[in-house]
């Protein structure tokens, strides 16, 4: 037993259904860095809206508060809160549908949306300090602290060239608006924001391919793996053959059955046996059994127990062998021949005469555009 397992180690890409199996087990390639930063992207363009908006909610709150100041009734009291609530959700209410819409965005793209308890599950495996320890100094550790100064470095970046623009505002501020005030503070939330929302997406994006291949590479499988899960979708073939000989078993005896309610056997006359039954119920006549070799023979010993006609056509015998399954109508350019045996077993019926092997000596059916049978085929069993 090798390694990673019986069979050699793990070299093989995993395959559909391991995958599948992995995905319920909630062992998804995904970094909550995209949608962490994709957020930030989204914030950055709801940010200017929602500070105008909420600039202007707030004037016009201002204004009617001075109006119920002068007459403070409970009613114009009541009004103004419901206003100040209705501003309120009106201007957060498309900044958090935003981003929300971000997140689950965000999810779909890493693999869409997956509910596995097994990644909530209490194991011990989880509380082993010497993995934690190999994740710190590790690749997975070293790329988390290369994060980390990437992220920092963007963030000072931004500061620096933001705070001149701070400096000019606080020395400044009692001269200026408020709207101006506010909007040059949301010009400078907006470019931090937008810097800093473009760097975390670029190491997003190779967060994600590193925490896919190292996903991959921790479902890759064995050769013996794979011819293992072969085995368990396609069935063991020991069994497939058993199961198949069952079938084969069961459906030579139902043949045997409808063989002895048959109307007429016919043979060819040794190596071919087709069994038809007409009903005018049910349309044309139909093949009810039919085989080759020994279980030709086999139908012609149980026909002739049930004292089923017996007639010897070779040219149609081959004919409907070769070109009817078990159940199937005959073809209608054998229509003409199949009715002239069927009216010579009638024939023979009214006469009396049961059973018994005939040779009639028919003329040969129209074959042409029919499958052909040889002389010799193997034994035929239903479909």
């Amino acid at each position: 037993m090798a390694k990673d397992g019986p069979g050699g180690e793990k070299t093989e890409k995993p395959t559909p259904q391991r995958l599948k199996k992995a995905r319920k087990e909630g062992q998804i390639p995904r970094t909550p860095e995209l949608g962490t930063w994709i957020g930030v992207a989204v914030a950055s363009v709801m940010l200017p809206m929602l500070v105008g908006k909420s600039f202007t909610t707030v004037q016009q709150l201002f204004v009617k508060v001075g109006a119920v100041a002068k007459h403070p009734e409970t009613s114009a009291i009541s009004d103004l809160m419901g206003e100040a609530l209705s501003g309120f959700l009106t201007t957060l209410l498309p900044t958090a549908l935003a981003l929300m819409l971000a997140g689950v965005a965000a999810t779909v793209a890493q693999g869409g949306v997956s509910v596995s308890g097994k990644s909530i599950k209490p194991s011990l495996k989880k509380l082993n300090p010497f993995k934690g320890i190999k994740r710190m100094f590790g690749a997975q550790g070293m790329w988390e602290a290369m994060k980390a100064l990437i992220k920092t470095a963007a963030l000072a970046s931004v500061v620096l060239v933001t705070v001149g623009k701070a400096k000019t505002l606080v020395s400044s501020a009692g001269a200026l608006p408020l709207s101006s005030v506010a909007g040059t503070f949301a010009d400078c939330a907006v470019l931090l924001m937008r810097t800093v929302a473009i760097t975390g997406l670029v190491i997003a994006i190779a967060d994600y391919i590193i925490v896919r291949n190292r996903t991959m590479k921790q479902l890759k499988m064995s050769k013996y793996e794979i011819q293992q899960e072969h085995k368990q979708s396609e069935g063991d073939p020991h069994m497939k053959a058993h199961r198949k000989g069952l079938q084969m078993a069961m459906s030579r005896n139902r043949m045997m059955t409808d063989v002895k309610e048959a109307d007429v056997l016919l043979v060819n006359p040794t190596h071919v046996a087709v069994a038809l039954k007409y009903d005018p119920a049910k349309g044309a006549p139909r093949v009810v059994a039919k085989g080759a070799d020994e279980i030709a023979a086999k139908l012609r010993e149980v026909a002739a127990e049930a004292r089923v006609p017996l007639v010897q056509d070779i040219p149609l015998a081959r004919a409907l062998h070769a070109s009817c399954d078990i159940g199937q109508e005959v073809p209608a350019q054998l229509f003409t021949a199949v009715a002239r045996v069927l009216a010579f077993v009638m024939h023979l019926t009214a006469r009396g005469v049961v059973g018994g092997f005939h040779r009639p000596g028919f003329e040969a059916p129209d074959t042409e555009g029919l499958p052909k049978a040889g002389r010799r085929r193997a034994a035929v069993t239903p479909s």
